[in-house]
């Protein structure tokens, strides 16, 4: 492994072999809906409670992702994963029903590219042979922990965002497949005062433009380098910002850009600004660029999954929201890195 400038990692050998996604009723009624593995009718998939619903998507998610690797939770080396709940505690729990040794992390909705640049440090560095990363969230539990309860009926403003209900998870390797992952930018944190939970994208906005930036900066690339630059979960308020800091910077990334809130619901489908959440840049990446790749519509995408730092205990105390991004670069075997 290599570093280039000060953020960006640069690997040589790690690829992506199989994702896995499940997602919630109103992400499979989306524009997106053929492109994930499994769907379900309501928001308790099955199970008896909200959280229990989640750690289903999340068992799902990694089940699917070994079954098409025709592997085994013994086959892997570590299982890095993370979740928007109180000490990640989706993540542990599945963890606890795979066995496989388990590095847990948390960078709120960016924690899908965090797993995926830590995975393949891992990989490139030998210290892992296989590594699965994976990421959730559900709009119930979200709600019940940041906001309100849904039953509780308070409006919100349209610069609110959506919780996604969905997981995604990614087995990473030295085996060749069809997409490699050649670079990693991990953010710093962002403040920029923001003291409102109910407008996460001008929150995230300026963590999205740093990482950004910096990745041109350490690599000396162009925007147009890329097929797609997309990001996590600014959706329809952070979006417009984004690209207006990076002009300031002299940086375009007009005519490449797409976000993962604004991808995975239809306008109609009442969410608001658009989608956010631990699992929205995961089922979105895992599903539907995954298979824009493989079907060779797009050679090269810088995925940058943004999240908004913050607890509810830090929101009561009137604490600004601190933000981070984290890019990774997915390319069909074959490109020039």
């Amino acid at each position: 492994m290599k570093r280039m400038g000060k953020q960006t990692w640069l690997f040589q050998h790690v690829y992506l072999n199989t994702t896995g996604t499940a997602v919630g009723p109103k992400e499979a009624e989306g524009p997106l809906k053929h492109t994930f593995d499994m769907t379900y009718l309501d928001l308790y998939c099955g199970e008896s409670s909200w959280e229990l619903a989640e750690r289903r998507l999340m068992n799902d998610a990694v089940e699917q992702c070994l079954a098409k690797a025709q592997m085994t939770e013994r086959d892997i080396d570590f299982f890095l994963a993370g979740d928007l709940l109180n000490q990640t505690v989706t993540s542990n729990y599945s963890a606890r029903s795979s066995q496989i040794p388990f590095i847990g992390m948390f960078a709120a909705c960016s924690t899908s590219m965090e797993t995926i640049a830590v995975g393949s440090t891992l990989i490139e560095s030998g210290f892992a042979d296989t590594v699965i990363a994976a990421t959730s969230s559900h709009n119930a539990t979200a709600e019940r922990q940041f906001r309100y309860p849904t039953e509780y009926g308070v409006q919100k403003p349209k610069t609110a965002s959506f919780t996604v209900t969905g997981a995604g998870a990614a087995l990473l390797s030295r085996r060749k497949s069809d997409i490699q992952i050649t670079k990693a930018t991990i953010g710093r944190v962002v403040d920029w005062g923001i003291k409102n939970p109910l407008d996460m994208g001008s929150a995230m906005a300026p963590a999205a433009a740093d990482t950004i930036e910096r990745h041109f900066r350490d690599t000396g690339l162009l925007p147009s380098h890329y097929d797609l630059i997309v990001t996590g979960d600014l959706s329809g308020v952070g979006s417009p910002i984004l690209k207006e800091l990076l002009l300031e910077r002299e940086v375009d990334i007009t005519n490449m850009h797409q976000d993962c809130g604004l991808m995975i619901y239809r306008p109609d489908q009442g969410i608001f600004a658009g989608g956010s959440g631990c699992g929205c840049a995961a089922v979105v990446t895992y599903g539907h660029l995954v298979k824009m790749l493989k079907t060779g519509k797009v050679k090269r995408v810088l995925v940058v999954a943004t999240g908004a730092l913050m607890s509810p205990l830090m929101i009561q105390q009137q604490e600004s929201i601190p933000a981070i991004a984290h890019g990774v670069v997915l390319e069909t075997v074959g490109r020039e890195v």
